[in-house]
């Protein structure tokens, strides 16, 4: 029986994105399936729109994109592979630039397990460097 979670967006100024529903064949993933499940739709929903999207609405910027309000305006609009957005991700879950909360309780590394249960809620709350030094 698949299992389905709610993943959200949230910045430090309190922002906070659409719902994105993923589901799993198991109740039990890790934080890099999470990571890379969630990666793989956005991508896969991007380059499903016509080609002539010019922003990418997704966890970690594309090269080639500037940030925006919307998301990450692309210079030319293209298609995306996911697995290089894929490994963006995991740095920066690595480098705490994202925080990754499950039931308002942060993940700590990518290897751990992690249950998904009905009403299961993620929030990747990207964190803002400081400016100035």
């Amino acid at each position: 029986m698949p299992h389905t979670l709610t993943v959200y967006d949230e910045t430090t100024g309190g922002a906070r994105d659409e719902a994105l529903a993923l589901t799993f064949p198991t109740d039990e993933i890790t934080v890099r399936a999470l990571i890379r499940e969630r990666v793989y739709q956005e991508v896969k929903d991007h380059n499903a729109r016509e080609a002539s999207a010019t922003v990418f609405r997704g966890l970690v910027q594309p090269s080639d994109a500037e940030a925006t309000l919307e998301g990450y305006r692309l210079r030319n609009p293209r298609m995306i592979d996911w697995e290089p957005q894929f490994e963006l991700a995991v740095a920066a879950f690595e480098q705490n630039q994202i925080l990754v909360l499950v039931d308002d309780r942060q993940a700590e590394t990518l290897d751990q397990t992690l249950h998904v249960r009905t009403g299961t809620e993620v929030t990747f709350l990207k964190l803002t460097p400081l400016v100035g030094g």
